[in-house]
């Protein structure tokens, strides 16, 4: 059977016809929606190869896909939608790759810490809800920035808040790279001197839980906290705690450990929050990349047989 998009996005579908990108696998079927459980398994029977942007792949709807020989993710972040244990188990490739949005994501990143030290949503708020106030707010210049990954998209931050006039602080598990105008420090450190803390790293077993209730409190007080990365990186109980107590200035978050966000989750009531829904990598231009990408590596896996 022929090779299967299994949830296309009504925009990527867009931009697959427009950035004429049906070139580089000509036979590939669409599908637009979000299929789960039976749907999903049904779609996927027969195939061999499908692309996936965000359904979720458990061990259970593995095991009922016995065709299915590769999957390609688009993008990062492939565990949070597939069991990568079981696709193994059970003789499935699943590809991921990365640097389709570094700039993208970056400038969200650079953008959720403008809004944060500027209180641009507060602002808003306060507007539509007829208060026309003024608040406080942060300058940047010459303020220093953590930022916790130095990968594409970590660099790309780097290089935006030095260009700014702000001292740059980089952590990095494999170390940080010498060409990148900032300082190399231990992540305690980086915690403790930072005005900004901004987090990229990716989510694996090595980093889930990174950021706990006690690396949370090394913060300077009235600290801005950015991640783009994702959620589970961080404890949001813990984030939450500091944040109400006001030990945290400030969160700007596109990342979530739940997504959507639940209705009754406390960053929904704290006005000392910023939120974009996991929109970071969103461009136009990004999403061409995306989809570029994932359509040559399905190529790769199709040639292979």
């Amino acid at each position: 059977m022929r090779p299967l998009f299994v949830d296309c996005p009504p925009f990527l579908k867009q931009l697959y016809e427009e950035a004429g990108l049906d070139r580089l696998v000509p036979d590939l079927e669409i599908h637009v929606g979000d299929p789960a459980g039976d749907e999903l398994v049904a779609l996927c029977a027969g195939r061999t190869h499908v692309m996936n942007d965000h359904s979720r792949f458990s061990a259970a709807i593995l095991e009922r896909c016995p065709s299915l020989r590769c999957i390609v993710f688009l993008g990062t972040g492939a565990a949070s939608f597939v069991d990568l244990e079981a696709a193994q188990r059970l003789g499935i490739a699943v590809r991921s790759y990365k640097g389709y949005g570094d700039r993208s994501v970056a400038e969200h990143a650079f953008a959720l810490m403008l809004a944060a030290a500027h209180r641009v949503a507060e602002m808003d708020r306060d507007i539509r809800a007829g208060l026309f106030q003024p608040k406080n707010s942060i300058e940047l210049l010459g303020k220093t920035v953590g930022v916790i990954g130095t990968g594409g998209i970590g660099r790309e931050m780097i290089r935006l808040c030095a260009g700014i006039g702000m001292k740059v602080l980089a952590w990095n598990r494999s170390g940080v790279p010498s060409d990148l105008p900032c300082e190399a420090v231990a992540l305690d450190e980086l915690l403790r001197r930072s005005d900004v803390v901004s987090l990229h790293l990716v989510l694996n077993d090595g980093t889930r839980g990174l950021l706990g209730r006690d690396k949370l409190a090394l913060l300077k007080p009235g600290a801005i906290f950015v991640n783009t990365a994702r959620g589970a990186i961080v404890d949001e109980a813990a984030l939450v705690e500091a944040l109400e107590s006001g030990r945290i200035g400030h969160a700007a978050l596109d990342v979530f450990v739940e997504e959507p966000l639940p209705q009754d989750h406390p960053f929904r009531r704290l006005a000392n929050v910023t939120m974009t829904p996991h929109a970071a990598f969103m461009s136009r231009e990004a999403s061409i990349n995306l989809l570029r990408m994932a359509l040559e590596i399905l190529r790769e896996e199709l040639a292979r047989g």
